[in-house]
């Protein structure tokens, strides 16, 4: 009787531990936890017993208010706070999102998504994902059924498999108004979406970089700083040595009587009018751009996508324009100098 018994016992345990990896849910929860209570209501009691606000649970894309038929897409995101932070935490999550049956989910095939278990009308992941977003589409009613109210649970897993006390969640719920119940003349903002989220709140508001991350930030500032340091003094150095070589030029000349060779007036007119047109266009040009609010970039912000890394060209082609001024107008003086000079007799012939 006792062998039968110690047997049975075995039998028992090994059953239990097969059945743990099931109870984890990790195809996506169930529509009813083991309280036959809504899961995306009263939450899951398969990962620990209470909501934790260690888990942030943030949608994107809600509308403030409805309209009849319209797609509205959407963008879930599961993590744990500490991961959040920089900190070591959980890295697997899943979700479990409902409408209570008003309205319509849908997603494409590359999302790992798929409809709630015995809630055909809910949607919930159906692999554990590691970096805990999912985008999807809900589009609204053909009429007006009046508020709508959505719920959104998530949990944020270490992935061992086995529901432990290193599982947590969170329950986020949210409602959509009506058509016609706001007047979106009256506030612009109405007709945006907005993000909804629930967690910790200095995750969410406060959150403070861990010391790789400070330590990165400082390091990417310095290499700026270099870059943008070694540019001035490269620029200003070949300017320098420009503007001295011209210098010694004049000097030089001076002193031992030479200069531009001699010039024909009906030649010289016509050069010094467009180098003093060049010199003003020039000036006017840089006069503009340092006083305009608007950067001059390259690419232009307005051809390529929204974080694509762009180079200020503002300051440079700035003092490009002056600097080429500055040259016509030395080319002025020049022509000037060009005329005053005693004709030769190769000059003549």
């Amino acid at each position: 009787m006792r062998a039968a018994v110690t047997k049975a016992s075995v039998c028992l345990v090994i059953l239990t531990l097969l059945a743990l990896p099931a109870l984890g849910m990790s195809g996506g929860p169930a529509a009813l936890n083991g309280n036959d209570e809504a899961t995306v209501k009263y939450g899951c009691s398969c990962h620990n017993n209470a909501a934790s606000e260690r888990v942030v649970v943030m949608i994107t894309g809600v509308p403030v208010m409805y309209d009849t038929e319209v797609s509205y897409p959407l963008t879930i995101k599961v993590a744990d706070s500490l991961t959040l932070a920089g900190e070591d935490g959980n890295t697997k999550a899943g979700f479990l999102l409902s409408s209570e049956g008003i309205g319509t989910f849908s997603w494409s095939n590359d999302q790992e998504l798929r409809q709630a278990e015995d809630a055909p009308d809910d949607v919930s992941h159906s692999e554990p994902d590691s970096d805990g977003i999912w985008d999807l589409t809900w589009t609204s009613p053909a009429e007006d059924v009046g508020q709508v109210n959505f719920w959104l649970v998530g949990n944020s897993v270490d992935g061992g498999g086995i529901p432990d006390e290193m599982d947590y969640w969170n329950i986020l719920s949210f409602s959509i108004s009506p058509p016609g119940t706001i007047v979106s003349g009256d506030d612009a903002a109405t007709l945006e979406t907005r993000t909804i989220s629930v967690g910790d709140y200095d995750t969410l508001f406060l959150i403070e970089e861990s010391e790789a991350q400070k330590e990165a930030e400082r390091q990417a500032a310095l290499a700026l700083s270099i870059y943008r340091q070694g540019n001035a003094l490269y620029w200003t150095s070949l300017v320098a040595l420009l503007v001295g070589a011209v210098f010694q030029k004049e000097i030089l000349e001076r002193r031992y009587g030479d200069g531009p060779e001699y010039l024909a007036t009906e030649l010289a007119y016509p050069q010094a009018m467009r180098r003093g047109l060049l010199s003003i266009a020039s000036f006017v040009v840089g006069v503009r751009w340092l006083s305009s609010d608007t950067a001059i970039s390259f690419p232009p912000a307005s051809i390529v996508h929204e974080g694509t890394r762009i180079t200020d060209l503002t300051g440079f082609l700035t003092g490009c324009a002056f600097f080429l001024s500055a040259w016509a107008a030395y080319g002025v003086y020049r022509t000037i100098l060009a005329t005053r000079v005693e004709r030769e007799v190769k000059d003549i012939l």
